[in-house]
């Protein structure tokens, strides 16, 4: 598993985690998850947060997984960030890669600065 250096651990002031520590012999699944428009504000706001996040390290070029958090990802997964061809959703090795147009509908203060 591939570590990002640098990434963010948490999103400052909270307990929401962005990456993990070790590898796990059987890696959580990535699945897209709906985000319903009564989430919570802190948890909307960590979407944000880690989205930046991602594009200030990445871009909009592909990364592996590695140590990003599998369900914070999977906030995110299928919208603004998108697989990469072949995609094993229990892999840390997966592919994946930043939309920066779906970021720019969903998040558009976010796309500026991209």
């Amino acid at each position: 598993m591939i570590k990002h250096r640098g990434f963010p651990g948490r999103q400052p002031g909270t307990d929401m985690q962005f990456v993990i520590r070790r590898a796990s012999p059987k890696p959580t699944e990535l699945k897209a998850r709906e985000r319903f428009r009564d989430r919570r504000p802190a948890d909307r706001e960590a979407d944000e947060y880690f989205l930046a996040a991602l594009i200030e390290h990445f871009g909009d070029e592909p990364f592996e997984r590695g140590n990003l958090d599998a369900g914070r990802l999977s906030w995110l997964l299928g919208r603004e960030v998108v697989t990469v061809e072949p995609f094993d959703p229990t892999s840390y090795e997966a592919l994946l890669r930043v939309d920066l147009d779906a970021v720019a509908k969903s998040f558009p203060h976010l796309a500026e600065q991209a």
